[in-house]
């Protein structure tokens, strides 16, 4: 006897052999057949759909939960286009605060709704002595004030309170870490909001590390979600190479450095399970440090690298021959071609076709680079939402050669490299369906087009976010496609993308999600 059989619907499963189905068994959690397989066998219920279209859970190859659920419940001066109206929000902020000394974040920081950054001195003038931290949407910078600075080493480099990449990340060491109760809490926040969405699964991009980690126990605080009840979705931890250390271990392993006990890429099970090293190699467009190989229009400079090229590319050889799969954020065309010739110096010392390794964002790719892509099996994580929300900014910074480089689509299919959707929420949107609208018409959401040539179709932009997603985060065998065997995770929509105009992808409601064969809404806390 079934457990569930689902009826009344358009399944689109992903999946070449059966493509559309209208009924559907669950057992267990799990998809037992499809149509005629199941529509005569006994159920202890039938759920009558209504007509929806159904999905596979959709995979968001690329999100920080935890950074999401603290961005939710930090004061914000998002949109605020003047100096003096963001200075009133961290004096309200300030004035709840407890007392001098407390440290006080604020969230939404971005220089170019302003035109310029903020200053140190700026932020001294409503601090009240406090030590105030404004990290910038990107992830990649914060503005502090001089209770801050004057904590920080001499040798550490800003710009009139402005920190960037590694030198935001010894503003951030000056912190005490979030408790594994707090961190567990933002957790469930940013889940509950990626299950509304429609997302049963997602890789979580770095814990533990300098750049975006919150405690050094922070692999804990997933635990304690889970075992909570406040995790509803799948999560993957991508682990910040900066955790890897030197190790004694038999010279016939050859394993340089690793996590304690020699953890790595695949410990755990089907909620809850580690996944790829994560290593950074530049900054991002959004606060111009991405690394290009040419200027950024209208500016003198290239961005940066996180670090010395020969360390960067060690952090890459290591991983590899510690045997983790490589999750490389390389945004600039620079930064992709360091990854690319550490990951192919990687793979001469120890083959492993298998390690699927990714770079994460991909965001400027040259045409000469998407041949080194393919031949190096290197999978690309784009952020489709970058463009629909930033695109106009991006496409200007790059000019009118570059613009149509920014997070292809066509080139990298055409190309046979495998493409996989996702958010990096919340420095962007999270909706699967808008993303996937935005690779479908390229358009910004001025209505620009942004290269254009690099649209891609319906089913393949959502072929990026199930079955590829699935298989970038070694998750084929059990999700990516409703086929007998799998987890019986789906997105129950109002329409079908494939048949509504492009334009309304974007806006089509996401009825209900199910978990294990289980409807896991009401998207809320389950302890209140």
């Amino acid at each position: 006897m079934l457990c569930t059989r689902l009826t009344n619907a358009r399944f689109l499963t992903m999946d070449p052999g059966h493509p559309v189905a209208h009924d559907l068994g669950i057992w267990r959690g799990r998809i037992v057949g499809l149509d005629d397989a199941v529509t005569a066998l006994p159920a202890r219920e039938v759920v009558d759909l209504q007509g929806a279209t159904v999905l596979p859970g959709f995979v968001d190859a690329h999100v920080h939960l935890a950074w999401t659920g603290f961005k939710q419940t930090t004061p914000s001066i998002a949109g605020r286009t003047r100096v003096d109206d963001v200075l009133a929000v961290v004096a309200e902020a300030v004035a709840r605060s407890r007392g001098p000394g407390d440290w006080v974040s604020i969230a939404g920081y971005d220089q170019r709704a302003l035109g310029r950054h903020l200053t140190a001195a700026e932020l001294d003038r409503v601090s009240d002595g406090r030590k105030l931290y404004l990290l910038h949407d990107s992830g990649h910078g914060c503005v502090v004030n001089t209770a801050v600075l004057d904590l920080l080493p001499a040798d550490v480099p800003h710009d009139n309170g402005f920190l960037a990449e590694q030198a935001m990340g010894a503003a951030r060491a000056l912190r005490l870490p979030y408790s594994q109760r707090d961190l567990a809490e933002a957790i469930g926040r940013a889940a509950r909001t990626c299950l509304a969405e429609g997302i049963t699964a997602c890789a979580e991009a770095g814990i533990g590390g300098t750049l975006f980690g919150h405690s050094p126990v922070e692999l804990g605080a997933y635990q304690l979600a889970l075992e909570e009840g406040l995790l509803p979705l799948r999560v993957q931890l991508m682990v910040s190479a900066d955790r890897l250390r030197p190790v004694a271990a038999h010279e016939d392993d050859g394993i340089p450095g690793a996590l304690d006990l020699g953890l790595r890429t695949g410990f755990g099970d089907d909620r809850l399970r580690v996944g790829a090293l994560k290593i950074y190699t530049d900054g991002g467009m959004m606060a111009r440090t991405a690394a290009l190989t040419a200027p950024y229009e209208g500016l003198d400079h290239t961005g940066q690298l996180q670090d010395d090229p020969d360390a960067l590319t060690r952090l890459v050889v290591d991983g590899h021959l510690a045997g983790w799969q490589l999750a490389v954020h390389a945004i600039g065309d620079r930064a992709a071609d360091l990854a690319l010739d550490a990951l192919e110096r990687a793979q001469r010392l120890r083959p492993r076709p298998e390690a699927r390794h990714r770079i994460e964002h991909a965001g400027l790719i040259r045409p000469d680079q998407l041949p080194r892509f393919a031949r190096l099996g290197v999978t690309a994580v784009v952020q489709p939402a970058f463009l629909r929300y930033f695109g106009d900014d991006y496409a200007t910074i790059m000019g009118e050669e570059r613009a149509p480089w920014l997070y292809r689509g066509r080139a990298f299919l055409d190309h046979g490299i495998p493409l996989v959707g996702s958010s990096d929420r919340p420095v962007a949107d999270g909706s699967p369906l808008r993303a996937v609208q935005f690779m479908v018409e390229r358009a910004s959401s001025s209505g620009r087009l942004i290269g254009p040539d690099e649209g891609i179709t319906v089913d393949e932009a959502l072929y990026a976010y199930t079955v590829a997603g699935a298989r970038a985060c070694h998750w084929e065998d059990a999700l990516g496609s409703l086929a007998p065997g799998k987890r019986a995770d789906l997105a129950v929509l109002g329409d079908d993308p494939r048949r509504v105009d492009t334009s309304r992808i974007g806006g089509i409601e996401v009825v209900q999600t199910w978990v294990d064969g289980r409807p896991a809404g009401p998207q809320e806390d389950p302890r209140e």
